[in-house]
């Protein structure tokens, strides 16, 4: 043991000799731990298209026994030619460190060059084994020259400790478990800090469902973003359990995002909706919410330069707004502080945010010395004990702050149920003295609704009443229409006797067809109280016509209707204007003087809402007609009155003034006969 010990300490004190290009073993090489900087040749030529690359030198300033600060990719291939020329197998174990992408190869002398094994932090997904993934078996034949090659690629700004060792399996071991308890430590305070984080968000889940508020969505966001960080801290460190082993790429994913999304976005809604910003402090409101969208996109920026492999973007972006944003927040700390006498709640705002930037800037500082300013930004996302701390006292904070937030709202809900009880109970002696003046009320409305009744009582006499009056004559005037509708029938079929007697059956046919088609209106128009003007025109020269051929064309008439009138629109009452017609037919036209009767009719728009009707004849007149009437003494020709009573009805009915006139022309000039009868009748 003691000659090894020696040996092993020679062949580390041997590591600024000359480059070897080949590790020779025999029969007496068994070092526990072998530093092999001096056998390694590296290519680190980017612009070589040769798989593997043929340009290897010995560059030993690429090793490096702590994190470096690369500024960019490092892709490298290392080579390493081992001869073994004892007669037993030679098996070690290679390590360099830990890795982002790790490719090892095997090429035996004059053989090809073939693939061993693919590892390292952004690909292997092999659970808690594949820490010992990044030990390459290094086995040689007896009396057999091997190369090895190992490919390693890192994407990630900072680089973790690359120093190629030779380990034997018992020395490996004993490695193994050396790194083991270095880094149990630390898991065992980040599992400690996810278990107090787990705590906290359910506390905040169930505050939320008893005080909804979204300052609590808000932190328990917040707290789950903090758990995801930690636990992926979990996967890189070496033989710990970790939770998203099967996604080693979501530690890059959530990295610089999740301090983002944790310490910024969440951060900056949590304050905008815990101190009320929008009521108490609007310009602030605003900035928060412009920063929070800033920082929102930002996030997204960050995922795509990991996404497109640019992985130092994110750490650069973090970096600057990490510094750019001290003397903002300063600032804001300072302002909430002047006002944290009126509004409690700011303090614990404060103080939590003081917690977590004082311990973020402490980490940042602690790691400038050993690690250099660029290091240092790259490990600002490093989870320390320091910052671990930080954070865990600003979501005590925060947390504390929304009980005490739970409390002013208890406090102020038991205020305002003290001052409704009060007001319950000046509303109950108010309540008490307007019953009484509401009793008061009641009796003199009472005595008003009896009186208001009495009267209704009298009105609703009065309209029965009129009902009945308005009944009675719509039953008068149906009973009137249907005095016409005989009357007008017995004419007609006088008419159509006189054609049979004559022996004039086509022209009786056709009588009978034209009076077929007036019985038919006739009784339509005796169901209507009113029809438009052009059914009434239609209807007379029907009319007419049968009386025409009835008198042998010793008649002529003409309907004359004002340009202005529409008669399709304009509505008069039904079988009003016929009666007048048939007795100018009748009486009208048995004038000896005159050859041909001759009868008009006329339709005027004296006024926007009153219509004429004129009909005139050049008949014997009124007077000349009484004198010569042969007829019985019992015998009345009740059509005029009819129509007349018809107009009275009407007017009653429809509180309307249809006035009818009749002219004797011979009254005022005998040389002059006939009747003219004007009927004015008003629109509704």
């Amino acid at each position: 043991m003691l000659l090894l010990c020696i040996y092993t300490a020679e062949a580390f004190a041997n590591v600024d000799r000359p480059p070897i290009d080949t590790l020779v073993t025999d029969a007496n090489f068994a070092p526990a731990k072998m530093d092999l900087r001096p056998y390694i040749a590296v290519s680190a030529d980017e612009k070589s298209t040769l798989w593997p690359p043929e340009n290897f030198q010995h560059q030993n300033h690429i090793f490096h026994p702590g994190i470096k600060n690369n500024g960019q990719v490092n892709d490298c291939w290392l080579k390493l030619v081992v001869k073994n020329t004892s007669s037993k197998a030679l098996s070690y174990r290679f390590f360099t460190g830990w890795h982002d992408c790790m490719y090892w190869y095997r090429q035996p002398a004059g053989q090809p060059m073939q693939q061993l094994m693919a590892t390292g932090l952004m690909i292997d997904d092999g659970g808690v084994e594949r820490w010992h993934h990044y030990a390459f078996h290094l086995q040689v034949a007896p009396n057999e020259t091997c190369t090895f090659y190992l490919h390693i690629i890192n994407k990630s700004y900072n680089e973790n400790p690359m120093m190629p060792v030779l380990f034997s399996e018992e020395a490996y071991n004993i490695f193994h478990d050396e790194q083991l308890d270095s880094f149990r430590k630390e898991a065992v305070i980040i599992q400690v800090l996810l278990g107090m984080l787990l705590v906290f968000f359910s506390i905040s889940i169930i505050n939320y469902v008893q005080l909804p508020d979204r300052s609590y969505l808000y932190f328990a966001a917040y707290i789950l973003g903090l758990i995801l960080f930690f636990a992926l801290r979990l996967d890189s460190k070496p033989f710990q359990l970790s939770f998203f082993h099967e996604w080693p790429m979501l530690k890059y994913y959530w990295d610089i995002p999740g301090l983002l999304f944790c310490f910024y976005l969440m951060y900056l809604l949590f304050g905008n909706a815990f101190l009320n910003l929008k009521d108490r402090y609007l310009f602030m409101e605003k900035g928060f919410t412009w920063m929070a969208a800033v920082v929102g996109g930002l996030i997204i920026l960050c995922m795509l330069c990991i996404a497109f492999d640019k992985y130092h973007l994110p750490t650069i972006i973090y970096s600057y707004v990490y510094f750019l944003t001290l003397a903002p927040l300063l600032a804001v700390f300072i302002a909430l502080a002047r006002r944290s006498r009126h509004h409690p709640l700011v303090r614990f705002f404060l103080y939590g945010s003081a917690c977590l930037y004082l311990a973020c800037l402490g980490s940042f500082l602690l790691q400038v010395k050993p690690l250099g300013l660029l290091g240092a930004l790259g490990e600002l996302a490093a989870p320390t004990t320091l910052l671990m701390g930080g954070v865990l006292l600003q979501a005590m904070f925060f947390l504390a702050g929304l009980s005490y937030r739970n409390k002013l709202v208890h406090l102020e809900r038991t205020r305002t149920q003290e001052l409704l009880i009060k007001q319950l109970n000046k509303n109950k002696e108010l309540q008490r003295k307007l019953n009484e003046q509401l009793e008061e009320l009641v009796r003199e409305q009472t005595t008003e609704i009896l009186r208001k009744k009495q009267e209704l009582e009298e009105q609703r006499k009065i309209q029965l009443e009129t009902e009945y009056d308005k009944k009675l004559t719509e039953i008068e005037l149906k009973a009137i229409r249907a005095q016409i509708n005989p009357h007008f029938i017995f004419n007609c079929l006088n008419s159509i006797q006189l054609f049979v007697m004559q022996r004039d059956y086509e022209l009786a046919q056709k009588y009978l067809s034209d009076f077929s088609y007036l019985i038919r209106k006739t009784l339509d128009f005796s169901r209507r109280n009113f029809i438009s003007l052009s059914e009434e025109i239609t209807y007379l020269n029907t009319y007419l016509g049968l009386e025409k051929m009835r008198f042998e064309n010793r008649m002529e008439y003409e309907i004359v209707v004002d340009p202005e009138i529409i008669a399709a629109e304009l509505e008069i009452p039904a079988m009003l204007l016929q009666p007048y017609v048939e007795n100018a037919v009748k009486h009208g036209m048995t004038n000896p003087k005159q050859p041909t009767g001759l009868l008009r009719i006329y339709f005027n728009q004296v006024a926007p809402d009153m219509l004429e009707c004129v009909i005139a004849d050049n008949g014997i007149g009124i007077a000349r007609s009484k004198s010569l009437r042969t007829l019985p003494k019992h015998h009345q020709s009740s059509g005029m009155e009819i129509s007349q009573n018809r107009a009275e009805l009407l007017n009653k009915m429809y509180r309307t003034d249809i006035h009818i006139e009749i002219i004797d022309k011979s009254v005022e000039d005998e040389a002059n006969s006939g009747t003219i009868v004007k009927i004015f009748i008003p629109q509704l």
